[in-house]
């Protein structure tokens, strides 16, 4: 009896092991059906929304929401209200475009200016420069824009509402993106790299400019695709610092006529900046795809030096 309870045991471990196992199994197969459901069902709320507005910007008729036929009349050839005909569309598209295109070039250098400095600065001053530069994550939009409109309405500045004003308002709002992503990235790299550069003789703007400055090109790039597609759909600021119809973009436009009688041209426009945006990103991926090969080959070239 001991020798077959003996046999027995093992057994029987095995098959609770087994059970155990199944149960655990299921229970995350449980749980991947669960959270695939839920991604499955986010990605469709937010994506089909978008979906129906590319749609019906190639409608035929002036309808929103019964589709008439495919056509290119809303962003070529209707003679008043497309995108190519429209003046008023033609301008806020490129007044957008150009404040994205400013802010990024004013922001990023900037931010990654301020991110080196934070790096390296230690003390009191430096701390309160971080904490003003982050703050804009927490105060709301419209109250900035409402004090920059009252700074430059009511104090002597050396420019008035319009273009200038709605750049300096979106480079105010956006420098916290490169500063925090930048300074993240510098956490990861260290001082060695720096300090070994120095030690070869580079001075010390050569070294930031020589191996800084390369190491951070994701993080710079990051920053630059962030600002230029947080800019194109920005509304709050640009409203309240516009000055007339020039200084108009597409949010502000899309806003103002979307509850009298718009035309599938609205919907035309938002296409058009969604296909900006998603160039950029595009264009930053294959950027950062090619940075990383080139990386990749510079490893595999020391290596090979190494072992020779």
């Amino acid at each position: 009896s001991d020798v077959c309870s003996s046999d027995l045991a093992p057994a029987e471990a095995i098959l609770e092991e087994s059970d155990g196992g199944r149960r655990l199994r299921g229970t995350s197969d449980a749980r991947a059906y669960g959270l695939a459901t839920i991604t499955v069902v986010y990605l469709l709320w937010a994506l089909v929304p978008v979906a129906i507005t590319i749609l019906y910007s190639f409608n035929a008729g002036r309808s929103r929401g019964t589709w008439q036929g495919f056509s290119l009349r809303w962003y070529t050839w209707d003679p008043t209200g497309s995108v190519l005909n429209d003046e008023s569309i033609r301008t806020a598209l490129t007044h957008t475009v150009l404040l994205a295109l400013l802010t990024t070039i004013v922001t990023v250098p900037l931010g990654v200016l301020f991110a080196v400095a934070l790096d390296r600065w230690r003390g009191r001053i430096p701390s309160g420069a971080n904490f003003l530069a982050l703050i804009t994550f927490v105060i709301p939009e419209i109250a900035l824009a409402i004090g920059l409109l009252f700074m430059i309405t009511f104090l002597a500045t050396p420019f008035g509402l319009g273009t200038w004003a709605q750049v300096i308002g979106l480079v105010t709002f956006q420098l916290a993106y490169p500063i925090v992503i930048c300074r993240a990235r510098l956490l990861t790299i260290g001082a060695h790299y720096e300090e070994a550069a120095r030690d070869l003789g580079a001075s010390a703007l050569g070294a930031v400019r020589r191996v800084i400055l390369p190491m951070l090109f994701p993080a710079i790039l990051v920053s630059a695709i962030l600002v230029f597609a947080d800019c194109l759909d920005d509304f709050v600021i640009v409203r309240y610092l516009s000055s007339d119809a020039s200084t108009e973009t597409t949010s502000m436009r899309i806003y103002q006529t979307a509850r009298a009688a718009p035309t599938p041209a609205l919907n035309a426009m938002a296409t058009i900046i969604l296909a900006v945006s998603t160039m950029v990103i595009v264009l930053g991926w294959l950027a950062y795809r090619r940075w990383s090969r080139n990386q990749g080959d510079a490893a595999d070239l020391g290596s090979i030096a190494g072992n020779l």
